[in-house]
């Protein structure tokens, strides 16, 4: 049975029965799942701390946003956000480059990928490391590299450029296989709190975007928009989801159950390459980051509680004529250019231009956790009564704990 890497008020947050096959005869040569019987030294693999400052490779928050993972050119490290600390770091040397690392809530078990100029593992392969034997209880192998990897409770989920695969966690069956457009970004995201699972990645067609609702067995495509799919983000339910284009001026939310648009964003007015979207747990708040060095933070006009009680009547036509649900300048559609009606963020706060950070919204009310490609980690706090620029509350640099503010 998984465990936590530390104490929690909460069991279920751990996957149950995790047991890897002795051995698998599957059909489809397009991947292998095998399992390591032989005993290793769980130490085998780790190496002292290594003294030179390491590369970022990947940066990814786990489900809850509580903790972030990282990736280097040196292993992977584990940070909790509020308060901010490094729960635990696995270096494996200037040879160990991890480019995709996935939690799974707290618990013990990762979804591990190599990366960089001296991959620890083959790109090509996910490895499902134990960090209580710190070492690799299993793998799934692929004939391309993979681009993406996500955790549910129940499910393993791979991303490759034009390819998706669904795993049963607990015996890593394969159980769904989806074909995509190119997803060079390895673009995917699944629902983390509902039992049925929802799955949305890109569709077959530009600007496209499918989701899976595997409660209902119904699959549902959206043309989100022109251009192609740059970023999209579900609430934790799966019942809302943010997208954005290439062109990265507008960013629009969904009802997943019928595809209706419920909401429309402006971030600006130039082109701009969005990196992260986030919802609030409530989803009261939508949080974007782009090359632009600014993070946006939006109202959204949604009622979750009331969009859960009314899906099942909900239908494109009615949920665009919810006033709540469309731009308080949307009268003037005719009259004023799309652009003066649009909706803006609320708050903002700007950070160096070009470098990529990813955002979400932390477990106090009002804040933001903001991570960069550069190791800064920022905690900062909005007033949406007087909008404007955020108050930034923390910075750390965690590839250099001395930069401190």
């Amino acid at each position: 049975m998984a465990q936590t890497l530390q104490p929690t008020s909460s069991s279920s947050s751990v996957p149950q029965n995790l047991v890897l096959p002795e051995s698998e005869s599957e059909t489809d040569p397009a991947y292998s799942i095998s399992a390591f019987d032989e005993p290793q030294n769980p130490n085998q693999n780790l190496i002292s701390t290594p003294t030179q400052t390491p590369t970022l490779l990947h940066l990814s928050f786990n489900q809850d946003y509580g903790c972030f993972a990282v990736g280097t050119d040196m292993g992977f490290r584990i940070y909790n956000c509020d308060p901010f600390r490094e729960i635990f770091r696995r270096d494996f040397g200037m040879r160990g480059g991890i480019g995709l690392v996935q939690m799974l809530f707290r618990c013990n078990i990762l979804a591990l990928v190599g990366g960089g100029a001296c991959p620890q593992y083959p790109i090509n392969k996910v490895m499902i490391w134990d960090d209580h034997q710190s070492r690799c209880i299993g793998e799934l192998s692929f004939r391309s590299e993979v681009k993406g990897v996500r955790l549910r409770r129940d499910r393993i989920v791979v991303v490759l450029v034009q390819k998706i695969f669904v795993y049963n966690f607990a015996d890593l069956k394969l159980l769904h296989q989806i074909e995509t457009i190119a997803n060079p970004k390895g673009l995917c995201e699944v629902s983390h709190v509902s039992s049925p699972v929802v799955l949305v990645c890109p569709g077959l067609q530009k600007g496209q975007v499918r989701v899976e609702h595997y409660g209902s067995k119904r699959t549902k495509f959206i043309m989100a928009h022109d251009s192609r799919i740059a970023c999209f983000s579900l609430t934790q339910d799966g019942r809302l989801l943010a997208t954005a284009s290439s062109k990265g001026t507008l960013v629009r939310i969904y009802n997943t159950l019928d595809g209706s648009l419920l909401q429309e964003v402006r971030r600006g007015a130039d082109r701009a390459e969005i990196y992260s979207l986030a919802f609030s747990s409530t989803a009261q708040w939508l949080a974007v980051s782009s090359d632009k060095g600014t993070v946006h933070v939006f109202s959204l006009k949604v009622d979750s509680g009331l969009l859960a009680n009314d899906l099942s009547r909900t239908t494109p036509d009615s949920s665009l004529s919810n006033p709540s649900a469309i731009p308080s300048l949307s009268f003037m559609k005719g009259v004023l250019p799309k652009y003066f009606s649009s909706e803006w963020s609320v708050a903002q706060f700007h950070l160096q231009e070009g470098l990529q950070h990813i955002v979400a919204f932390g477990h106090q009310k009002n804040v933001v956790v903001i991570l960069g490609m550069d190791g800064s980690f920022y905690r900062c706090e909005f007033n949406p009564a007087n909008g404007g620029e955020m108050n930034q509350l923390e910075y750390y640099n965690f590839l250099k704990p001395e930069q401190t503010f």
